[in-house]
């Protein structure tokens, strides 16, 4: 390896662990993601010119990209270790074209460039990947450019129509969108629900051994019974009650129950989101700086695991030799597979990739924990104890079924018990929830009684239950990526930034940990899949991301995929300018009357949504908020007033709900539109402001204080008036416990905690 030797990166992270294992030999620059991209000012596409794309070099990029190239003009060879996908693979394209055009400028010989492919921040997986450089791979490059111009396409065409028929500053995504509709279809499908009553009938038994079991209802005459009402159940339960009970059948087997694969992206955002309640975007900050290196004491800078967008359960064999041999020193060799676990990947799946594992198995949570933040151990844990556990024994359970006969009448009892721990001795999967659950797996958690076949039973109890059927839930985030994952909609990389686009978008808001479509997000829905149903179309989209795949593939042109693309959407795109409803201007007449000028108060759409306006206007400006029960009947929102009058023009305040909460705000409006934000009655322990609650653009609420810009004060959790009394803390904060709100301190090096208000 020459002296003069340049390697580029992303992040500044990377750069600086990487420059550690390479020494004083090498230069290593970051990019800092990426260096060009489409204008923002204008679509940037040359529609006519084969969708030519015009890059220009990220606003506050220059500085960055003018010392990479400085850098590389006076090395012999340059080494592009951006990430191992398709963006990755665009940024090296990128800076490859950027150092050319310099060596240009100054008419000399660019250095030789290379790619340098790595999936774990290591110093064996460094050295190799630049001891054996790779050519830039130009499908991997044209997939990419195939989809950024896609969505461009999608996203400048679509855009401004909503802002002129809708409301300004909202955005269409060709993938976006369409997780969209899904949110809105299962908000469509819960209030379409009707439930329906049924019953069900337990009994409580005992035999000739302890304990007494129950054991349910299942057929009546031979067929699955089904009971509809109180009625049929009295029914039953009157004919059953001088019946004798008869074990009639015991079926005794042995189950096993597999461990999960290692993880890919999408299901370590399920599992971090059901585990720890991380947002997708989060889980993904976390997972990158466990990947790009943690200083770890004496022990270096260290990648902790390998690279986190990926769809592939694919791992390599030393890293499966390795887990193995840690499987049989620490557990035992009775926890160990004849043969590694091998687990198949999707078929659309880049199998270039590994899964999400620890780069060694050896950095075990204990030893990390102690150099990294409660969140980051937390996700290591989490990604350390999956991968041990996939190549571990399955777990064993002696599963128990009884068939109680009861004359025409059978009841059905299911117990199990762990005969044998296997994998679950390290990681249990978190089945998350009622629809996400194992179909296939029997009931029953519990021993049952060893009993003779034919043996008759005592009858404790027959117990009637009534129930009645549940709609669907609504989407979590966990939930929301798996069902985008099986349909086909996204990649690895996307999964976050669609979530944080609808949040932030507020076409989607959260309410306990669901995602709850906005009037906003179901307006913009409705009109799109009316407009625009190709690229709403789910099957349409998944089939999207087929063509790039097969783009990546080298089996298709990306010009032709774009061209068979845009024909038919030009056609809606103009129909759409033609057609489409201008929910600005619609307005809905009500029952109600205005009680300043008495003309009908009609539904009117504006930047906070639906509200109620005077007809008369602009003669006459009165407006009122409503919310809409479940009957579809308007009910309005009586304004909460303060005695305190505007210091600007003497009107009385009124309490107002806006973008990021609720503040105070003058009743003068549009005339005066003096606003102030909503005190929670507590001082700001830094500068004595007042401490208001407040909300991110990804719809997360907070706390700070009123005087920002001038005061940072800031937390995540509701402060509480302190102080605290062993500390001295000037404020404490709510946080939930097991038992209700727990009052504690914010300080981490005290423990004081008062709770179950």
């Amino acid at each position: 390896m020459k002296k003069d030797s340049l390697v580029i990166v992303e992040s500044p992270a990377k750069a600086n662990t990487i420059k550690k294992y390479l020494g004083g030999s090498f230069q290593v620059k970051a990019s800092v993601g990426h260096i060009k991209d489409l204008p923002t000012s204008s679509i940037g596409v040359d529609i006519e010119d084969g969708f030519k794309p015009h890059y220009q070099i990220i606003k506050g990029k220059k500085k960055v990209v003018s010392e990479i190239v400085k850098a590389a003009t006076g090395s012999k060879e340059v080494f592009l270790a951006t990430d191992p996908d398709r963006e990755g693979e665009a940024i090296a394209w990128h800076i490859k074209e950027e150092i050319e055009k310099g060596a240009k400028k100054k008419k000399g010989e660019p250095p030789a460039i290379y790619r340098a492919m790595f999936h774990e921040v290591t110093p064996r997986a460094v050295k190799l990947a630049i001891q054996n450089p790779v050519s830039l791979s130009q499908n991997l490059f044209e997939a990419q450019q195939a989809r950024r111009i896609l969505d461009r396409l999608v996203g400048y065409k679509i855009s401004p129509i909503l802002w002129e028929k809708v409301r300004r500053g909202l955005s269409a995504g060709r993938v976006q969108s369409v997780a969209l509709r899904l949110i809105c279809e299962r908000e469509a499908e819960i209030s379409r629900f009707v439930p329906e009553e049924y019953w069900s009938i337990t009994a409580r038994l005992e035999g000739s051994n302890p304990p007494p079991f129950e054991a349910k209802l299942i057929e009546v005459d031979g067929k699955k019974v089904k009971i509809s009402n109180e009625e049929e159940a009295k029914k039953i339960l009157a004919a059953i009650s001088n019946k004798e009970f008869v074990l009639s059948k015991v079926e005794r087997s042995e189950k096993k129950r597999y461990a999960a694969p290692p993880f890919i992206t999408s299901t370590l955002q399920q599992e971090a989101a059901r585990r720890f309640r991380f947002s997708a975007a989060n889980t993904m900050r976390i997972a990158q700086r466990l990947y790009e290196g943690v200083d770890m004491g004496e022990y270096g800078t260290v990648g902790l695991i390998t690279y986190m967008r990926t769809d592939s359960v694919r791992v390599s064999d030393e890293a499966i030799s390795n887990a193995r041999e840690f499987i049989k020193t620490s557990f035992g060799p009775e926890f160990l597979p004849d043969k590694p676990n091998i687990y198949r990947s999707k078929k659309s799946a880049q199998e270039a990739h590994e899964a999400i594992r620890p780069t060694s198995i050896e950095i075990t949570p204990a030893l990390a924990s102690r150099y990294l933040s409660k969140d980051e151990a937390a996700l290591y844990e989490l990604i350390w104890k999956r991968f041990v556990a996939s190549q571990m024994v399955p777990a064993i359970f002696d599963q128990t079924l009884f068939r109680i006969s009861a004359g025409e009448f059978i009841f059905k009892a299911v117990g199990s018990i762990m005969k044998f721990p296997g994998f679950t001795a390290v990681y249990i999967e978190d089945r998350g929830e009622k629809d996400e659950k194992d179909e296939t797996e029997e009931e029953g958690t519990s021993k049952l009684p060893d009993l003779l076949e034919g043996e008759s039973l005592r009858l404790d109890s027959l117990t009637p239950s009534r129930h009645f059927t549940e709609p669907p839930p609504r989407y979590t985030e966990a939930s929301l990526i798996k069902t985008l994952e099986e349909k086909g909609i996204g990649r690895p990389s996307t999964y976050a930034t669609i979530l944080s686009n609808i949040l932030g978008k507020e076409y989607v808001k959260k309410e306990k940990g669901r995602l709850v479509p906005t009037r906003l997000g179901e307006i913009t829905t409705e009109l799109l899949v009316m407009h625009f149903p190709e690229i709403m179309d789910v099957g349409f989209t998944a089939s999207m991301e087929e063509e790039l795949d097969e783009i990546e593939e080298g089996k298709r042109r990306w010009q032709d995929v774009l061209n068979d693309f845009y024909r038919p959407f030009s056609a809606a795109l103009e129909r759409a300018k033609r057609e489409m409803e201008n929910i600005k201007r619609k307005e809905i007449e009500t029952g109600f009357k205005c009680e300043l000028c008495g003309a009908t108060m009609v539904i009117k759409w504006g930047k906070r949504g639906e509200f109620l306006a005077c007809s008369n206007y602009p003669r006459c400006k009165n407006t009122k908020e409503f919310k809409t029960d479940e009957d579809g009947n308007i009910n309005i929102i009586q304004r909460k007033e303060t005695s305190e009058t505007c210091p600007k023009c003497g009107g009385r305040l009124v309490l107002r709900h806006g973008r990021f909460g609720e503040f105070w705000a003058c009743s003068n409006f549009p005339d005066c539109k003096f606003t102030k934000p909503v005190s929670l009655g507590i001082k700001c322990p830094k500068c004595g402001g007042e401490i208001v609650k407040r909300r991110t653009k990804g719809g997360r609420y907070f706390y700070g204080c009123s005087n920002y810009p001038s005061c940072d004060f800031a937390v995540w959790e509701r402060p509480h008036e302190g102080p605290c009394p062993e500390c001295g803390s000037p404020y404490l904060v709510e946080r939930r416990g097991e038992e209700g709100i727990d009052i504690i301190c914010p300080n981490k090096g005290c423990g004081f905690k008062k709770g179950g208000s």
